[in-house]
């Protein structure tokens, strides 16, 4: 008898002690008022953000026309706000500052997910048919990569070489010449 009185003893000893040394889990609820209040703070933000994205999206519309001969995906597009990369001559290394512009104009793309862009490399008048056509990929291709480098789903860009069928700039001198050597960016659909 004494053991089973022991044995008891120590059994309800057993179940104090758990439940003792298990302490109940408290929950901490913020006031309504502090949710409200961040709800509140939070609410002017995401409307600033929404005006502002919208009045980004009303600005760039505003610039796109529709470029006066039809691409080689159909009817293209161009913008002001697409800035057009230069050269070096014989070159197709991103320069630092042209790499600045290729921000923007990633940053622009990243926007609007849904268009999709062309780049043409051009090139001077100096050089072979052949050798500014080859020219003109590469800065094209470098472009596209530099982008893409950027964020910019590869699907979303093609490339094309004018090489130098198709000056911006028609004059014989190092300034036209400068002006020539660029990737320029078209949109190919909205």
């Amino acid at each position: 008898m004494c053991r089973k009185s022991l044995f008891g003893t120590i059994l309800i000893l057993c179940i104090c002690l758990v439940i003792i040394g298990c302490p109940k889990k408290t929950t901490v609820k913020e006031e309504p008022s502090v949710q409200k209040e961040e709800a509140a703070k939070a609410a002017p933000k995401k409307e600033e953000a929404a005006k502002k994205e919208e009045e980004a999206r009303k600005e760039f519309q505003t610039t796109i026309v529709g470029k006066k001969e039809p691409g080689i995906q159909g009817e293209v597009f161009e913008s002001s706000l697409l800035k057009d990369v230069h050269f070096d001559f014989d070159k197709y290394d991103i320069r630092p500052e042209e790499g600045a512009i290729l921000k923007e104009n990633a940053a622009l793309l990243k926007k609007f997910p849904n268009i999709k862009v062309q780049l043409e490399g051009h090139c001077d008048e100096r050089g072979t048919v052949e050798y500014n056509l080859a020219l003109g990929e590469r800065r094209a291709n470098k472009t596209k990569d530099y982008l893409v480098s950027l964020g910019i789903s590869a699907a979303r860009i093609s490339t094309i070489s004018y090489g130098k069928e198709k000056p911006l700039d028609p004059g014989h001198n190092e300034e036209a010449w400068a002006k020539n050597r660029r990737a320029h960016t078209i949109i190919t659909a909205k």
